[in-house]
């Protein structure tokens, strides 16, 4: 089973693996920074290194319960030390895109109690969809201020690890209308966007919301009766 290095540590750049597995679509490591995907955020892309040679990992794909470092052409060899490294510009902008998310979820839910009902980024967009009645122009105008009021507060944002009996006993800590946590999970990672909101996530994020930056809502747009859509996007 490949480790996951981007739980522990989302700022990690570069990373040294061993090929475990050869596949016709790439390789298996026992060890990845890449983002496997998942919660909307996408996969990492990037390059690794063997020998002197470069391979381009284009993203992951799960084979058999197993993360598959896409790659076309040649392949490392079984066994092989590579190095890693991601394509860290996309990485971080993905990052800051999360984080917007999880202060717009935070928001919607402390002012208007209204839960998750989907959601999807790509870098340096994100939509959300929740479970408005009424969504006007002058509400989402409304939100987008209280978005970039909560970046400039500069909260800390602290990752965590929960078994299940503690992540139960905390409120509100799943935000999805359905519950998307699997009964055989039993640790729950967790993230805190200090003073605002607490949720489960595996994702990765910034350490603080001043990274974040400048947050635009650039639409708004009904998916139903009581299914309200907004698009944000990070101004650069």
């Amino acid at each position: 089973m490949t480790q996951p290095l981007f739980h522990a540590e989302s700022y990690l750049k570069e990373f040294e693996a061993t090929v475990t597995t050869v596949m016709d679509e790439g390789v298996v490591l026992d060890q990845t920074a890449f983002y496997t995907g998942g919660g909307g955020q996408p996969t990492d892309s990037g390059i690794l290194i063997s020998s002197g040679q470069e391979y381009q990992v284009s993203g992951i794909k799960r084979v058999d319960g197993q993360m598959v470092h896409l790659i076309e052409g040649d392949l490392p060899s079984q066994g092989s030390t590579v190095t890693g490294l991601i394509d860290w510009n996309r990485r971080y902008l993905l990052m800051r895109t999360h984080t917007a998310a999880h202060i717009l979820c935070g928001v919607v839910w402390r002012d208007y109690g209204a839960q998750v009902t989907g959601g999807n980024m790509t870098p340096g967009e994100a939509r959300m969809d929740f479970e408005f009645e009424n969504l006007t122009a002058e509400l989402a105008a409304e939100i987008e201020a209280k978005i970039n009021a909560e970046v400039a507060a500069e909260r800390d944002i602290v990752v965590s690890n929960l078994t299940r009996e503690e992540a139960e006993q905390v409120p509100d800590l799943v935000r999805t209308k359905i519950n998307l946590l699997p009964p055989n999970i039993q640790e729950i990672r967790t993230i805190d966007i200090q003073g605002l909101d607490m949720q489960a996530d595996g994702g990765t994020h910034v350490a603080n919301t001043r990274e974040v930056g400048a947050v635009k809502m650039i639409g708004h747009e009904s998916k139903g009766r009581i299914n309200k859509r907004l698009r944000i996007a990070l101004e650069e």
